[in-house]
């Protein structure tokens, strides 16, 4: 049986940008590296720093984050930035995994306020995952990133991410001062549903007064900048009319974990009883809301209330974080909390639907 990692990531680089059309490379985003500093470089755009580039570590330092942690983060810098593709293609082979989608890095956060910048990254980071699809045999699909600052162009934008491999459109909890929910972006939804394209609710916040606000004293790190977003926006899907606007439209809600699926269902189960409705038996399924998992979920127990048919489940290829597991396909397979077919539904016919994966 194939297997499909649901959440994968590529992490940008300066060769990212050569795919700008020339008169756009004055909006080309730069690498910066703070006086002193040994471990980080970050991306300057527009005048302002807008996200971490890279944590410079060496072999070493990454088997011993791995070592704490007791999940493998080790990913070598050529595959994760795609400096080489067939080797990312043959590090797939050794872990096990037939095809990969592919998430963005660098939009997790808002990458500019302005409608111009963000047409520029956007078509230059898209036309860079089409040459990957071109060059990795229907291996490699990726979610496509839009201008949303401007419907008009995301919606042109679309049709040619679609046409070259992509599979969903990226999106934030939070986009600027809209949730997703918003009718702004009711017309991409439509030709979403026409393309049979799913949108991929990653971890991330478009919103920086938001951001900047919950940094403040916060142990957490990305918890409640990156995290809680997801869950809300979930919720506010759920409560909206979008699922019945659109009733082709499918949402992927990844790296937030699983675990929270239990507390949501039954706050709706609630809410939609005060309203006079019965929210359905499996609202995930009837709905078509695919979330992914992680291996320290409670996966037996999630499924009682997000059903056998909406989990998936990503190593979070590429990137450093409480989320990034590279084997986690495998692990989740060892911990013997769900049957094979589970497994197999997870791993395979699961995201298969969700991607419209041929």
């Amino acid at each position: 049986m194939p297997t499909i990692d649901s959440d994968a990531h590529v992490v940008e680089s300066e060769h990212t940008w050569d795919f700008m059309e020339a008169a756009d490379q004055r909006y080309r985003p730069v690498i910066v590296r703070p006086r002193g500093e040994r471990s980080g470089e970050y991306w300057f755009i527009d005048g302002k720093i807008r996200g971490l580039v890279r944590i410079v570590m060496t072999a070493q330092e990454m088997a011993e984050v791995s070592s704490r942690t007791g999940r493998d983060m080790r990913t070598p810098r050529e595959t994760r930035e795609m400096e080489n593709v067939q080797a990312r293609l043959d590090h797939m082979d050794e872990l096990g995994i037939d095809v990969q989608v592919l998430y963005p890095t660098i939009f997790i956060e808002q990458i500019t306020d302005k409608p111009e910048w963000e047409i520029a990254i956007c078509k230059g980071y898209n036309r860079w995952l089409a040459d990957i699809y071109r060059q990795a045999g229907g291996r490699l699909r990726w979610i496509c990133v839009l201008p949303l600052l401007d419907i008009t162009e995301s919606l042109a934008e679309l049709k040619f991410c679609q046409q070259n491999g992509a599979c969903g459109v990226f999106m934030r909890g939070i986009e600027g001062h809209r949730l997703i929910t918003d009718p702004y972006f009711y017309r991409l939804y439509e030709d979403m549903s026409r393309l049979n394209m799913a949108v991929g609710v990653h971890v991330g916040n478009g919103n920086p007064q938001m951001l900047d606000l919950v940094a403040q004293y916060n142990g957490g790190g990305s918890f409640w900048k990156f995290r809680i977003p997801v869950i809300g926006a979930f919720h506010s899907v759920m409560m909206s009319e979008v699922p019945t606007l659109f009733p082709q439209l499918r949402f992927h809600w990844a790296e937030a974990a699983a675990q929270w699926i239990p507390y949501v269902v039954k706050d709706l189960r609630r809410r939609w009883a005060t309203q006079g409705k019965e929210l359905p038996e499996n609202p995930l399924k009837e709905y078509r809301q695919f979330v992914s998992c992680q291996t320290d979920d409670d996966v037996d127990y999630v499924m009682k209330y997000s059903g056998e048919d909406n989990l998936t489940i990503g190593t979070d290829y590429g990137h450093n974080d409480q989320s990034t597991e590279v084997e986690a396909l495998r692990v989740l397979k060892e911990t013997g909390m769900i049957s094979a077919t589970q497994y197999e539904k997870i791993t395979y016919h699961n995201p298969k639907a969700l991607f419209a994966l041929g």
